[in-house]
């Protein structure tokens, strides 16, 4: 994930930073909000920052 855009997105949720979190334990790659405890999937490549398709950890 390029620093740059990672640095400027932010959780649509709660606004705080976003961290990449690689695929592990059966889920996908994505930006986590530790704040929201959601997990955004990034999907070929494209983060989807949509809460509805955030998943909860």
């Amino acid at each position: 994930m390029n620093e740059k855009l990672l640095k400027a997105l932010r959780c649509p949720k709660t606004g705080g930073q976003l961290v990449f979190r690689p695929a592990q334990d059966g889920q996908p790659e994505g930006l986590y909000s530790e704040q929201a405890h959601l997990l955004y999937p990034i999907r070929d490549g494209i983060p989807i920052l949509l809460i509805e398709q955030a998943i909860a950890l």
